[in-house]
């Protein structure tokens, strides 16, 4: 089942739910909206490497927007900061941006069970458009669990590599591969 607006109201007064900062005029029936942060990361290299982590190059969108180009991925994040317990989060984007032909993740709009931290989003487009910072870009809705709870904070292997982030994440999948245990990114000059 999903969270109506009012037991999102609920469950975040209860623990359940922690979005940061707070904004209840950003409450729908059945979901939060959550604003886009200031700034993007665009990976340096055409051809990427699952098994190597990725150069990328951070830009600022400045005040007046930035357009996005087709054929490009996008990495940005959430500006708020949420956390979840007891309950499944899950990240889609808001109609009128979809109308738009901007997807703000390819894949990863499911969430963990006990995830803290800001969500990044992997945003393309299918035409040129043009973002802004602070524009609400997305929506975070929730799901009840069945059975007993496994949080993704708790116990041994449990986490994961993104879990308390406070930037926005590149792949690190190259981890799984047991390259660079330190976990280093390589970051380009910015522009």
């Amino acid at each position: 089942m999903i969270l109506t607006g009012p037991a999102i109201e609920a469950r975040r007064e209860r623990g359940d739910i922690v979005i940061d900062p707070y904004d209840p005029a950003r409450l729908n029936p059945n979901s939060y909206n959550l604003s886009l942060h200031d700034e993007l990361l665009v990976y340096a290299d055409l051809e990427l490497d699952m098994a190597k982590p990725a150069r990328f190059t951070r830009h600022q969108i400045p005040e007046e927007g930035i357009t996005l180009y087709p054929h490009r991925l996008y990495l940005a994040r959430t500006a708020e900061r949420t956390e979840t317990r007891n309950l499944v989060p899950m990240l889609e984007g808001r109609s009128s941006v979809g109308r738009l032909g901007l997807f703000i993740h390819v894949t990863a709009g499911f969430g963990d069970v006990g995830f803290c931290g800001f969500w990044t989003l992997e945003m393309f487009c299918v035409q040129p458009v043009r973002i802004y910072a602070g524009v609400e870009i997305g929506q975070i809705f929730y799901h009840t669990l069945e059975g007993e709870v496994q949080s993704y904070a708790d116990g041994p292997g449990l986490g994961g590599k993104y879990q308390h982030n406070r930037d926005i994440q590149p792949s690190l999948l190259y981890r799984e591969f047991g390259h660079d245990p330190q976990g280093e990114l390589f970051e380009g000059a910015a522009g």
